[in-house]
């Protein structure tokens, strides 16, 4: 069993006074959200692609999906996302569980709503790669030096940037296997260890490397939307 978690559970709070989350707003002809969703829709490899949306937006995230997608509203389930990355995976991971027994060893995908460039390749190598390891993260070869400052006046270190990446997403893993490492955190650990992959590696599992793009942006600000709108022609 192969299923989808799209992550839209965040208000888009760096994206400036916008009425609506991030994920909502206007990419060319229709929601930066519906972008994303149709790149997954062209996996038939996925049994369902569960959006984890924050509490707030759900029926309007339902609206917009009768609206866009009217013909693949059987495919795609909505949950309330949680207060984090990781709580709204946990609440995507429970839904399918809940609702499709016998699920719990399969693999999940997970991917930012407000990452509508990825490719179907992309998509498609994680879910290959984490059936052969314990997971799978999708990064870019860094293309700036990344300085290090641990108090954040004076830098502490400058690595080798060989040997560094960019982390985007998807990044895909069994749901059982998650489930199993994130609730062994405390709350301590749940606050510092945001990323899902880095939960597995700081338990020592094999997080294998898919190879991303660097046009595969997060739109996080007004910058990052104008950049993507100049990608699709929306001047």
């Amino acid at each position: 069993m192969i299923y989808a978690g799209i992550l839209a559970g965040g208000k888009g709070t760096r994206m400036g006074k916008q009425e609506l989350p991030k994920q909502f707003l206007e990419l060319g002809d229709k929601p930066i959200i519906i972008h994303t969703l149709e790149k997954f829709l062209l996996v038939p490899e996925f049994n369902k692609i569960v959006v984890g949306v924050h509490p707030d937006w759900v029926t309007y995230t339902e609206d917009l999906i009768k609206k866009y997608l009217y013909s693949y509203t059987d495919r795609i389930e909505l949950t309330p996302g949680g207060t984090d990355r990781n709580s709204t995976i946990k609440n995507i991971i429970k839904y399918i569980n809940e609702k499709f027994p016998g699920s719990e060893n399969g693999l999940l995908v997970t991917h930012d709503s407000v990452r509508p460039f990825v490719s179907l390749k992309m998509i498609k190598e994680n879910i290959l790669l984490a059936d052969k390891y314990d997971a799978a993260d999708t990064v870019v070869e860094a293309t700036d030096t990344i300085v290090q400052s641990i108090n954040h006046e004076t830098i502490s270190e400058i690595p080798d940037r060989q040997y560094l990446y960019q982390g985007q997403t998807p990044q895909t893993f069994k749901m059982n296997a998650f489930l199993e490492l994130y609730d062994s955190l405390d709350e301590n650990q749940k606050q510092i260890l945001t990323d899902a992959c880095k939960i597995f590696v700081v338990n020592n599992k094999k997080v294998a490397l898919v190879k991303g793009e660097y046009s595969n942006i997060k739109i996080t600000t007004v910058t990052d939307l104008k950049i993507a709108r100049s990608m699709i022609g929306d001047m």
